[in-house]
């Protein structure tokens, strides 16, 4: 069956449909990962978005139920160069086909994801329909035009959970699967969910941490009153800018218990300091990024995901900057040492990606010890 993806600047590229049939509209952007297909479809932080993947053959290895992010996929259309149908590996369980159609996704193969690519970085992030019922070309631009932006839009109440819990696994090994460590764990954390990743709070609970999720609107005094030793601020979709009541909960909270941000919460963790965030022209999404760690002058190659970043200056004289991108001197990382607070644009999770961040969530144990 055909399909058709058509930018709001015009640009169309026809392929053929995959996944899910119907009509997907959304911000197309690009990843660059080589692997871990299943995990960028089920992290809630590219809700709103059309994801490009830049390596040619996705599919390959089909999917399974345990490399998941999340309940279920949370973008809004998926583009591949070349779709595997026939997929080889020993813990497949179905085709990604499969996977997209069973979970509405609508997916578009076969089209030049070079040239998309290269349009995107000169252009920058757009919105974009895929479509295999509307194949004309006019008909989809204007509904392109018509799809509102991310910037200003609160994507986080669409992947929040509705309800607090406890959270027990641990990381994944080869033959035993994932881990349930024994104990209670020496932290107590609240994590706010903005999107979060159950890698990162399987990497919280291998630090010695007994975790407790609550819903993003959760009000600071909420908080509180579970007496944690320390609050993390999740991933999540979107322009950080009209998450106010973030905001508001991350200022009440400082100072008051130590704070650790991933992503989505580095960024409110910068606006609640006072800082300003922009929006990228074509984001970071890959795991191939180059961070330099500024106390050691040490490059570590990390995964990231967001559209948006933190303006040094800003926040500069807020905060102390540690951690800076390499491609182009962007914020990475932040941190007050008065108030006990620091975060990263990006993945120490990774899933997928490389492990060189893992540290950092030893770093947020030691802050807690510290403040006990």
């Amino acid at each position: 069956m055909k399909a058709v993806l058509a930018l709001a600047d015009g640009r169309v590229f026809f392929g053929k449909a995959f996944g899910a049939r119907g009509e997907a509209v959304g911000e197309v952007v690009f990843n660059t990962s080589m692997t871990g297909y299943q995990e960028i479809l089920t992290d809630p932080s590219y809700c709103g978005e059309i994801v490009t993947m830049t390596y040619p053959q996705i599919g390959n290895y089909g999917v399974n139920g345990e490399d998941v992010e999340s309940s279920r996929p949370h973008l809004s259309g998926f583009v591949v160069r070349e779709y595997c149908d026939f997929p080889s590996n020993w813990r497949a369980e179905k085709t990604l086909d499969a996977y997209l159609a069973e979970n509405g996704v609508v997916g578009i193969q076969n089209l030049d994801t070079r040239a998309l690519v290269r349009h995107i970085r000169d252009h920058g992030a757009q919105n974009g329909i895929i479509s295999s019922t509307d194949l004309n070309p006019e008909s989809l631009i204007t509904k392109a035009r018509k799809a509102p932006s991310l910037v200003g839009r609160d994507l986080v109440r669409e992947v929040t959970c509705r309800e607090p819990y406890e959270f027990h696994e641990g990381l994944w090994t080869l033959g035993s699967g994932y881990s349930r460590p024994e104990g209670e764990g020496r932290f107590r954390v609240v994590a706010y969910d903005f999107g979060i990743k159950r890698n990162i709070l399987r990497h919280l609970t291998e630090a010695g941490c007994r975790v407790t999720v609550v819903p993003a609107a959760t009000p600071a005094r909420e908080v509180l009153a579970m007496r944690p030793d320390g609050v993390f601020l999740s991933n999540g979709p979107g322009d950080p800018q009209p998450i106010s009541y973030a905001q508001e909960n991350i200022r009440q909270l400082l100072g008051k218990v130590p704070i650790f941000g991933i992503c989505l919460g580095h960024q409110l963790l910068a606006l609640a300091l006072g800082g300003k965030t922009f929006k990228l022209k074509f984001g970071h999404r890959g795991g191939n990024q180059p961070v330099l760690r500024r106390e050691s002058c040490r490059v570590e190659i990390t995964s990231q995901n967001h559209g948006f970043a933190v303006e040094a200056g800003s926040i500069a004289n807020r905060a102390v900057l540690t951690h800076i991108n390499l491609n182009d001197q962007t914020i990475e990382g932040i941190e007050h040492e008065q108030l006990a607070a620091f975060s990263v644009q990006y993945h120490p999770e990774a899933s997928p990606g490389p492990h060189d961040a893992r540290y950092l969530f030893e770093r947020f144990t030691a802050l807690m010890a510290r403040h006990k």
